[in-house]
């Protein structure tokens, strides 16, 4: 896995993480986001309402919205393919994601 782009449903802020009533789905997709980040993987994330030519003008994600609508986000692309639509991956699949990314090794401190 080098790239995962999400492509969120319109919210009111680039990640949904505003207001005061905050989806705690939201968050945790966030935070896998920012693991994933830490292990050197391509994260993009893109907002129905904050970046609509993103959606416009990726070959996939204008063929899903023709066919299915704004009802088919969110979706979450790894390497270009469709990981899910309809919804963020649950925790299960997060978590197979998350361990299919070696985590970085620390360097060791000389002495």
């Amino acid at each position: 896995m080098k790239t995962i782009q999400v492509f969120d449903p319109p919210m009111c802020c680039s990640t949904g993480l505003c207001g005061t009533n905050i989806d705690t789905e939201l968050i945790r997709v966030s935070a896998w986001l920012t693991q994933l980040r830490k292990r050197g993987v391509t994260v993009e994330r893109q907002n129905l309402s904050q970046q609509p030519m993103a959606f416009a003008q990726h070959p996939t994600i204008k063929a899903l919205m023709d066919q299915k609508g704004v009802e088919v986000f969110p979706v979450v692309l790894i390497d270009g393919a469709v990981h899910v639509q309809g919804r963020y991956p649950n925790a299960a699949e997060r978590e197979a994601l998350l361990q299919a990314v070696p985590a970085p090794v620390a360097e060791k401190a000389t002495l």
